[in-house]
């Protein structure tokens, strides 16, 4: 995708899978990834084998993301390894070489709970995958339900990575987000649960129908 470009399908991610049912909710809603959280200490901590069982049973088209934090090497191997996600998701204070030789595709969580000068992010991660905003600070992990001043983010036209974005998403806002920020995707953990790690079904739904909605609606333009 060229720098800057708003695809008429804006891509949603649910993060924070914790069982098989909600897995396979996402992927006949026709969400484009999953995330499951590999980070000790995570309301959503998933371990390796549970989440090597759902990835297993997910049907072809969706995407899974293994999301670490400040990961040890030999935990990144297993994770390659055993998991065989399509992506790994970074939430730490990963440094370029870490990253840049993980051995997958990857996203970098941008912690936008601290100021930050996006163009300093395109250039230490030149090949990400893309770009998560999320409102996190650096010591933070994500998924706390909280949002931040998009008006901290870059134009569409100034960006030379895919933006996604986070933070405090759920039905009721993702549209109005979607038409502040015009992401490449958004992702959504907090906001479409019952409980930490507990999506539900009608939220889920509710959130997948209001981004295509906001499709619709930026199209039609």
């Amino acid at each position: 995708m060229s720098a800057g470009r708003i695809p008429s399908k804006t891509r949603i991610k649910f993060c924070g899978i914790t069982r098989l049912e909600d897995a396979l909710l996402a992927a006949e809603l026709g969400a484009d990834l999953v995330g499951f959280v590999l980070v000790p200490g995570s309301a959503r901590q998933l371990g390796l084998e549970a989440a090597t069982a759902i990835r297993r049973s997910l049907p072809g088209g969706v995407l899974s993301v293994a999301l670490l934090q400040n990961p040890e090497a030999g935990l990144i191997a297993a994770v390659r390894e055993q998991l065989a996600p399509d992506l790994l998701q970074f939430h730490g204070n990963e440094s370029p070489d870490l990253v840049r030789n993980c051995g997958l595709p990857y996203i970098r969580a941008v912690p936008m709970g601290e100021p930050q000068c996006w163009a300093d992010w395109e250039r230490d991660y030149p090949d990400a995958w893309a770009l998560l905003a999320d409102s996190h600070g650096r010591q933070g992990g994500g998924g706390t339900g909280t949002g931040f001043s998009w008006a901290a983010l870059p134009e569409p036209e100034q960006r030379q990575r895919s933006l996604m974005l986070a933070g405090g998403l759920r039905a009721e806002t993702v549209g109005e987000a979607m038409r502040q920020v015009r992401p490449w995707g958004v992702d959504v953990s907090s906001g479409i649960e019952s409980a930490k790690g507990i999506k539900d079904a009608l939220k889920m739904r509710a959130f997948v129908a209001a981004v295509r909605a906001a499709d619709a609606q930026m199209d039609s333009r």
